[in-house]
């Protein structure tokens, strides 16, 4: 699924689904790290961000449309984009820290840098399909 909801801006191997493809960051060619090993990664970095919920709302912060963006460079450092649902949440200090143990513990992951961003603004639209279904917000 392609979609501005979805880690937007994915690059360097992410999932089809993500919008990612095997290349450098920044767009110099290919990416050192192997096609099958950034696919790897990049799979099961989103899946382990969907082990994140917001504990206000029970669903994760993936499905949330809450990712923007996930950059996974050659030295394997991955950098996260990541909005909140609401300037004032109260989860504020914990979910960019919960987002870096969940990524870092992928395989591979040097390390990872989690930043708030509020550009563009979070609204229900960037939800998925999933995370509708699971708060009955059709």
């Amino acid at each position: 699924m392609v979609d501005e909801a979805k880690a937007v801006g994915t690059e360097s191997g992410l999932p089809a689904e993500a919008g990612g493809a095997a290349a450098a960051p920044d767009g110099a060619g290919p990416s050192a790290i192997p096609a099958d090993e950034m696919a790897r990664m990049g799979d099961q970095i989103v899946g382990a961000l969907k082990t994140v919920y917001d504990p206000e709302i029970p669903a994760d912060l993936y499905e949330l449309g809450l990712i923007y963006r996930i950059v996974i460079e050659d030295d394997r450092m991955v950098t996260i984009d990541m909005t909140l649902t609401s300037p004032s949440c109260p989860s504020a200090a914990e979910l960019p820290g919960q987002v870096k143990n969940a990524v870092t513990s992928v395989s591979g992951v040097r390390d990872a840098n989690v930043s708030v961003v509020w550009d563009p603004p979070w609204d229900p639209s960037r939800m998925s399909d999933e995370a509708r279904t699971v708060l009955n917000m059709w």
